[in-house]
């Protein structure tokens, strides 16, 4: 989950950065290409422009996911295994990934008493899998060679590749739709005909917000198809009978309590019809028995 949501925040950051810098070039230069000299929109050019900042961003965000990841994170890389738990943690993903057909992660360790993994990386083969120091403590090592699986899987299927070209599609949707009703509520509106007034850059920058929400919902629909795939991958990656263990362990968990924190939780989701809509996993019965009534 951590790997999904550090993933829209640093976009949704990237795009609100991007807008501002065009506003402030725009109106410095005096220069608009997306508006036509009778002071209607170029719907082209705008579809054009949104494109290039929609996908610019969403590749942005891939290509900062791995660093961003271990500074939030406080991840240590694991460069020369100083403990028996490491080694057998550096070598369970190293034979994973031949496996798997991808080149070796970084595997790093990150503070946390909740049971949690991430993988993130731009390529196949410039990838990293970290798992929290709960979940290594309080699960068995079948268990947590398991969850390292699911994890490998991800990198495997290029998830992080795919969840960035739907974001891009998202983005370009997002910044050309902000911009249309914007023209709309500046023109007809608030009957401005003298360039663009405060009212259409509010309205662009408070849409841009809030279409960007709605896109990251979608994204995360994307995120939860995804989950069942990398399920069946660990499945295959270190046993059936493992992952649905690992999947059980983590379920009891969320049995002693209601709800695990949404940003920390390696495979769990919130409760709520709002919760679930922005969750990046699917619940853990609901993987527990496609991976039970998998052939």
């Amino acid at each position: 989950m951590k790997r999904i949501f550090l993933f829209l925040m640093t976009n949704i950051a990237i795009l609100a950065v991007l807008s501002v810098a065009w506003f402030v070039i725009s109106s410095f230069f005096g220069l608009d290409p997306m508006q036509t000299a009778q002071g209607g929109l170029n719907y082209v050019t705008l579809l054009v422009f949104a494109a290039i900042f929609g996908f610019g961003g969403a590749f942005i965000s891939l290509w900062l996911s791995k660093p961003i990841a271990k500074w939030s994170t406080g991840a240590k890389v694991i460069s020369q295994p100083s403990n028996s738990a490491e080694a057998w943690l550096v070598n369970t993903v190293q034979r994973q990934a031949r496996q798997a057909g991808i080149g070796m992660p970084e595997v790093a360790i990150f503070d946390s008493p909740e049971p949690n993994a991430f993988a993130t990386g731009a390529t196949k083969n410039s990838s990293l899998v970290a798992v929290s120091t709960g979940l290594l403590q309080g699960m068995k090592q079948d268990e947590v060679e398991a969850v390292l699986g699911h994890e490998v899987s991800h990198i495997a299927n290029g998830d992080m590749v795919t969840l960035t070209l739907i974001q891009g599609v998202l983005n370009t949707f997002v910044i050309f739709l902000s911009r249309v009703i914007g023209h709309f509520i500046d023109r007809v509106i608030l009957k401005n005909d003298q360039g663009y007034g405060i009212g259409y850059f509010v309205s662009v920058i408070v849409l841009q917000i809030i279409l960007g929400i709605a896109a990251s919902a979608v994204v995360c629909w994307f995120s939860r198809r995804r989950e069942f795939r990398a399920d069946a991958g660990g499945a295959k990656l270190a046993g059936k009978r493992k992952m649905v263990d690992a999947l059980a362990r983590l379920q009891s968990y969320q049995g002693g309590q209601s709800q695990l924190p949404e940003q920390m939780s390696a495979f769990g989701i919130r409760g709520g019809a709002m919760a679930k809509m922005f969750s990046t996993h699917p619940p853990l019965e609901a993987r527990i028995a496609a991976l039970q009534n998998a052939a």
